[in-house]
Parts: structure tokens; sequence; C-alpha cells
């Protein structure tokens, strides 16, 4: 059973999913750049019953505030310095952390930096300290312009293109993606469910992605899975990662690009099994 939850991080109300006993030993889930928490329901569900998880909205997607102040809050060490704040305010001392895209680079930045020592295990999910610049341009393409449809339908069969290289997901699964995807435009239509200035990010911090210094600097253990198809976290970068850490073990992931969406029973498999070793 997962709880909706809203809590004050740096003057920023930030919305995030809860599941699982609060005595259990702690788990962060952190989405990727254009989605919201709600893309760990599925790994959740299934880690609920060993784990007490938190799944947040970053500042600007989902359910969380948007920021008055784009050009300065839209960048990782902002998100890192919100990251410490929440796991703060839940009073979370030590935790393990999931991060998709932008989320795992959020955990590496805030790892090396205001939360070092403070993250046990780390699985990064399809990101690392470099990203291919064609795949942040693919990104960058339809985030900075979100689409309006008229109908959910229409924002469903959306979805189902530009995230594809997810893998395999079931039409239950599609349309709860999109649901929660969604918000109201104030003509009746629906877009998806962010700000777009979130994009600044690549205007005001072109190389906020570029962290081999934070890289060498994390001490906790480190799981990288890389679809296999991923266009963001190229072989050869994965390749380094354990060259420059060998704290980092990388898996590749079949049937998927960026990024693994973290709901089949052999991907689940692969984070639990990771955490409980």
């Amino acid at each position: 059973m997962s709880v909706s939850r809203y809590v004050t991080v740096l003057d920023r109300e930030i919305h995030y999913m809860e599941w699982g006993a609060p005595d259990a030993p702690k788990l962060v889930l952190w989405h990727g750049l254009a989605r919201t928490g709600r893309d760990f329901d599925d790994l959740a569900a299934a880690l609920a019953a060993r784990w007490h998880i938190v799944a947040p909205d970053t500042i600007g997607r989902g359910f969380s505030q948007w920021s008055p102040r784009p050009q300065t809050e839209y960048c990782l060490d902002f998100y890192a310095a919100l990251a410490k704040g929440f796991v703060d305010a839940l009073g979370w001392k030590h935790f393990d952390w999931v991060g998709t895209s932008m989320g795992g680079a959020i955990a590496i930045r805030a790892g090396a930096g205001v939360l070092a020592g403070r993250i046990g295990k780390l699985v990064l999910n399809d990101i690392g300290p470099e990203i291919a610049t064609a795949a942040v341009e693919r990104i960058r393409s339809y985030a900075g312009k979100p689409p309006r449809f008229d109908r959910m339908s229409e924002l469903e069969a959306y979805l189902r293109q530009i995230y594809k290289p997810y893998g395999f997901m079931n039409d239950a699964q599609w349309r709860r993606m999109t649901e929660t995807s969604a918000r109201r435009l104030p003509d009746g239509g629906v877009t998806t469910h962010y700000d777009p200035e979130m994009v600044q990010q690549f205007i005001h911090h072109p190389h906020d992605y570029d962290q081999w210094p934070q890289w060498r600097k994390l001490d906790c253990a480190i799981l990288c899975l890389r679809g296999v198809d991923s266009d963001l976290l190229l072989r050869d970068a994965a390749a380094r990662m354990p060259r420059e850490n060998p704290r980092c073990r990388v898996v590749e992931v079949e049937g998927c690009g960026h990024a693994p969406v973290l709901n089949t029973p052999a991907q689940i498999a692969l984070v639990e099994d990771f955490l409980r070793g």
C-alpha cells in the first residue's frame, strides 16, 4: 500500500509516494528528467515488504512545486541540495538509492558532496558520469516542447512512441504511465506533467552531467544497469565506470534502451539481489 505525501524543502513543496514499514531499511527511488516518482510503482510494490521506500517528484515534475527561478534551480546542484533537505526532513541518516537517468545523476552529485557517506548502495539505471550529446538533444526535442492533445488516448499513444526504449510494458502499465504523466490545460486539453522550463538546465548548466570527478569520490557499492540499446549511456562510457571507481559493477539489460523501466521480474531481481547482497 502506497501513501501520497508532501514536505517543504528549501521553501519548495515536494510531493512523494511512500511504501513499507517505517522501521525497515530505507530506500530512495528517484526518477528521470521528464518523469515522476510514479514510474517506480511496480518496483516499489515488489520491494515494500523489506524496505521503507520513498519516491519523490523532483521540483518542476508531477505534483511538486514548479521553480520560480528555473535558470538557477533546475540543475544538479540544487537537486542535490533538495535531496539532502528531503532525507533530512524524513529523519533518514543512511539509505540506499535507485536512480533512473537524472535520478542517478543527482545521486552521483549528492553522494560525492552533500550526502557523502550516507548512501549505502546505489543503483544507477542507465546513467553514468558521462552521457551522449545526441541522446540529450533527443530528449530536449520533446521535453522542451510538451505536446497538447484533446484526448488522454492521444497522450497515451504519444508516450508509447517516445518511451518505446523503456522496453516491455503491458497495456495497464502504459495506461498508468499516461494517467500519472498528465495534467489538464486551461483550454481543456492535456499535456505532460512537468514544467517545460526544466530544460533550462541544458542551457545554463551545459556541463552538469560531466561528473567524472564526482564519480571517483563515491564510496558506496554501485550497480549500473545499462539498457543494451541505450543511446544515452554509451558502452565505452559504461566500460570506463568500473575503471574509474572499482566499487561499480555494470550489467547490461536486454530488450530495452534508455532506460529500463524496472518492472519485469528479471529487472526487479537485479535490483533486489544487489540491495540485499
